[in-house]
């Protein structure tokens, strides 16, 4: 039954990713700003909805112009993210981009691409987060620089938190908590280890229960610190929610 679900779920995927594909492509560079927010919350709204995924949110967004700091456990933490913050722009590794429909989809919604293991690349980033948070844009970075297994957190990488530091753009610590019936986080979610992103879609499309809960912290001011002070007192806020 459980496969019957998931083979349900994932034809009905298929022509949403598609239309996302489509308007992307034919409509986006049409639309204002804020047009372009209404529709990346739906679309991320009704994926979560198509895979069977409860979403709870809780907090308040800030106006433009900030660093969204997250934890990492899936492939559909965006998606989950711009449900809530339909504003915010990602910084996601080099490798998204070349993902079949998906990195076309990241690609239009203003995603910045980074190779993780090249500090030149790095500081290309960072300049270009910079300028984001200075127009006014919302920028989304995963300081774990990979997936984690959800209760505990891995090391925060603290180089993308400069564009804050030299701005004085404010952080948003974000928490995202997976779940599932009989656990406070989900397995199903988890997108670790050798798991191919196949693999991790059927295992979404095939949980009983499962959600994921958003939970927006107080903003942070960068104010004196430098980039690892704020990257540990970053953590140290989200690993207590978690």
């Amino acid at each position: 039954m459980r496969a019957l679900v998931a083979a349900w779920r994932l034809a009905r995927l298929a022509p949403h990713v598609l239309h996302g594909l489509w308007i992307v492509r034919r409509r986006f560079d049409l639309l204002t700003a804020a047009e372009k927010h209404g529709l990346v919350q739906w679309w991320s709204l009704k994926t979560l909805r198509i895979l069977g995924i409860a979403l709870r949110a809780q907090g308040q967004a800030l106006p433009a112009g900030h660093l969204i700091v997250a934890n990492h456990v899936s492939w559909l933490d965006i998606a989950a993210v711009h449900a809530v913050l339909p504003q915010a722009r990602f910084v996601s590794k080099a490798d998204v981009k070349h993902w079949p429909l998906v990195g076309s989809l990241a690609e239009g919604a203003g995603t910045l691409f980074i190779e993780r293991s090249s500090k030149r690349d790095a500081l290309r980033v960072v300049h270009q987060t910079a300028a984001a948070l200075q127009a006014g844009d919302c920028v989304a970075v995963f300081p774990e620089g990979t997936t984690g297994a959800g209760p505990q957190l891995l090391p925060f990488h603290a180089n993308l938190l400069q564009a804050a530091v030299s701005t004085g753009a404010p952080v948003l610590p974000v928490v995202l908590r997976w779940f599932e019936p009989g656990e406070r986080f989900s397995p199903a979610a988890r997108f670790i280890g050798e798991t191919t992103l196949a693999q991790s879609l059927w295992r979404i499309a095939s949980a009983r229960g499962l959600g994921i809960e958003v939970q927006i912290l107080p903003s942070v001011e960068p104010q004196e610190q430098d980039r690892r002070a704020l990257g540990e007192a970053l953590r140290e806020a989200i690993s207590a929610r978690l």
